[in-house]
């Protein structure tokens, strides 16, 4: 068991990750201190929520490109509500964003499963959508934090046990993600879903309820993430989160989910989220302009496409092989 660990993608980004702390606290003192280290896992808290829905979604052989527009929607609509009536429990304002979230979510699975419209089609469509109802809701303005109440503000921020609650939040969704994809039918349908959805169907697997599902779990955690990065950040306005949703696909394909689908794990992508919040906090401490930082996602997107891809070609050979002396 520990000998196949060592050799798996995890193992890789493990390394990858402490290199990569080892080489910053070498150049800035305090990089890899304790402290700094659970901030980081904080900052990136959100990217590893958003990460793990797109997970579900790219397992099927879907992608959704939306999530970044669910969320700052999901953001808008629960700011203005704090602002307009500051007597609504914070409690009924994380609902709301869920459940909007997710009725996103079901909007673009019910278009790629009755519809049978590309997913990448489908969600390059709502998230125009859902940043154009952003204008259309708040007429272009924004929700500043003086607007916005104190407990509002104060969820994820809050210290429980030394971490801020956004941390926990993180940590109870991927304990949740690890027990639904590894333990429960809708996970196993998943795989089966993106490995090869004609042999699933021979299985009694559906498959268009299968991805239904996969979206609209995303959505909602979509949904979860606006509240949360509005609160923190203390702003919403129309752009919230632009082009966080190639920070999301990155993470993801770092932390080897295929792009073909039914092959990737939890851990994969929270360690490709890490190490991709790693990256990003990594750089305005070295100096660099955080205008490089799409590149850069862009970039570590080729990047391990391309491992992936060389991964897989060396599996089809060892199979191949075993074929070969099997006959």
């Amino acid at each position: 068991m520990i000998r196949d660990f060592i050799k798996s993608r995890e193992a890789i980004l493990v390394a990858a990750l402490i290199a990569l702390i080892l080489v910053v606290e070498s150049r800035f003192s305090g990089f890899a201190a304790p402290g700094n280290l659970a901030s980081v896992f904080n900052d990136t808290s959100i990217l590893i929520i958003l990460a793990l829905g797109q997970t579900l979604v790219i397992l099927t052989r879907c992608i959704d490109l939306s999530l970044a527009s669910n969320l700052a929607l999901t953001g808008m609509v629960t700011a203005m509500i704090n602002a307009a009536m500051p007597g609504v429990p914070v409690i009924a304002l994380i609902a709301i964003a869920i459940g909007l979230g997710v009725v996103m979510g079901m909007f673009n699975g019910i278009l790629v499963w009755k519809l049978d419209i590309p997913p990448i089609v489908v969600t390059l469509g709502t998230l125009t959508i859902y940043r154009g109802l952003i204008f259309l809701i708040s007429g272009g303005e924004w929700v500043n934090s003086h607007e916005m109440g104190e407990a509002y503000k104060a969820v994820p921020r809050f210290d429980l046990l030394g971490l801020p609650v956004l941390s926990w939040i993180a940590i109870a969704v991927i304990a949740g993600f690890a027990v639904l994809v590894n333990r429960t039918a809708l996970g196993r349908a998943f795989y089966a879903v993106g490995g090869n959805p004609h042999a699933a169907v021979y299985t009694g697997i559906d498959v268009g309820k299968t991805r239904f599902a996969a979206f609209t779990i995303a959505g909602g955690l979509a949904g979860l993430c606006g509240y949360l990065w509005v609160s923190r950040y203390a702003v919403a306005y129309v752009d919230v989160a632009g082009g966080f949703e190639l920070d999301v696909v990155a993470a993801c394909v770092i932390g080897g989910i295929s792009i073909a689908g039914g092959l990737g794990t939890v851990t994969g992508a929270v360690l490709g989220a890490l190490f991709l919040g790693t990256i990003k906090n990594a750089l305005p401490v070295a100096g660099i302009s955080p205008f490089w930082q799409l590149a850069i996602s862009g970039a570590a997107i080729i990047i391990a496409v391309a491992f992936n891809a060389q991964s897989n070609r060396k599996q089809g050979r060892i199979i191949l092989k075993s074929a070969e002396h099997a006959s």
